[in-house]
């Protein structure tokens, strides 16, 4: 066999070698597609469920805090144990109320988002946050400040859930602060970026924390939630943007919010 014949035959060996390769890779790649389409499957059927179960639960607690109600109306002062009575009526529809909402809030979090897409001034937004929340920051001896972009920051979103997320935000912020400090609620835009930013001089937050701080039903503070700071990821990225953290334990935490410019 000449020379030309055993290129020719080394050639289509090392073809045939490259497409096996690639039918290999092609073959994990498409196994991957499949194991992540069941996965999703999976979620979106356990989200259904779990959606249906919580809103079972409410309306069987609806009940009992009415009833709760009831049972106070109809307790007489004269009874000796009226004032413990009361008080553990108070108690249990305390703990109703609250189970409610936490029902509330998962709702909101596990449910379809539907956007209402339009063009929304961030300088606007974040005015209407200040104004709406200031009267509570004073009351918890925080200074709010707002800082404007010089020139309107426009992005395409949903108003209504954009403010829900900088407000979220907020409430963090002051809850980080509970003897008082500094807020900031700063907006600016990069070349392709609009950004809010929420800057507080809290404690701060430690690495290990950081890490989890996005995490659904994960909180640092007693009696909190957890859905909060997740909710406000979930609306960034179901906007294409995305919220990122920067903190130093002793100095404060900075919450950006980066939405895509209209």
């Amino acid at each position: 066999m000449g020379p030309f014949a055993w290129g020719l035959l080394g050639g289509c060996c090392g073809a045939l070698a490259l497409c096996a390769v690639l039918a290999a890779f092609g073959y994990q790649y498409m196994r991957r597609l499949q194991e992540r389409a069941k996965h999703a499957e999976r979620l979106a059927e356990l989200g259904t469920l779990t959606g249906g179960l919580a809103h079972e639960i409410k309306n069987p607690l609806s009940t009992v805090q009415l009833n709760l109600q009831l049972l106070q109306e109809d307790l007489s002062p004269d009874n000796p144990a009226y004032s413990r009575l009361i008080n553990r009526l108070n108690t249990c529809e305390r703990e109703t109320s609250r189970l409610r909402d936490i029902l509330d809030d998962f709702l909101r979090y596990a449910g379809n988002m539907e956007l209402d897409r339009e063009p929304v001034n961030l300088n606007r937004l974040c005015e209407d946050v200040v104004d709406f929340f200031l009267p509570q920051a004073q009351l918890q001896k925080v200074q709010l400040r707002l800082k404007r972009a010089p020139a309107d920051v426009v992005a395409c979103g949903d108003e209504k859930l954009l403010k829900q997320a900088v407000l979220n935000l907020v409430l963090n912020a002051v809850q980080a602060m509970p003897t008082g400090g500094e807020l900031i609620l700063a907006v600016s835009r990069t070349a392709s970026e609009a950004v809010v930013e929420v800057i507080d001089t809290g404690s701060g937050i430690p690495r290990d924390a950081a890490c989890r701080i996005f995490d659904a039903y994960y909180s640092t503070k007693k009696g909190g939630t957890g859905l909060g700071l997740a909710m406000t990821r979930r609306i960034a990225r179901e906007h294409g943007g995305s919220v990122t953290l920067t903190s130093e334990v002793g100095k404060g935490s900075d919450f950006a919010l980066r939405l895509p410019l209209k």
